[in-house]
């Protein structure tokens, strides 16, 4: 069996331009993400292991916040997760899958959660 490290940031919500119904369009809508990203780990952590042998987390928030484009309208929540696999993919080569979990939270009536998860493996 091969080892592998995830890392997760979990239940982030950020406002993004989204959708294709009316009432959707013209402004931003909040959006839960999940993102996990699996690297191969280093040989062992030790307690002095500089954060060069992993990745920051915040890379993941980043991906899915400020490496968004501004003025930008995503038709599919689909097409925001693939811009965020993307990114996380050019940022680091030893990103070897990325899962992206998208909740609009704008649409559920009864705490329901309606969205995508997509998954990717580097190519």
């Amino acid at each position: 069996m091969t080892d592998s490290l995830t890392l997760e940031i979990a239940d982030f919500v950020h406002l993004v331009h989204t959708g294709i119904y009316s009432e959707e369009t013209g402004r931003p809508q909040p959006l839960r993400f999940t993102i996990a990203v699996r690297m191969s780990p280093a040989d062992r952590y030790e307690p002095d292991t500089p954060l060069s042998a992993s990745k920051n987390y915040m890379d993941l928030k980043f991906a899915a916040s400020d490496a968004l484009p501004a003025g930008v309208h995503f038709r599919l929540v689909e097409s925001v997760a693939e811009h965020i696999c993307d990114t996380l993919f050019v940022q680091d080569a030893r990103v070897e899958a990325v899962t992206v979990k998208i909740v609009k939270l704008a649409l559920g009536i009864h705490q329901e959660q309606i969205g995508i998860t997509l998954h990717r493996e580097r190519r």
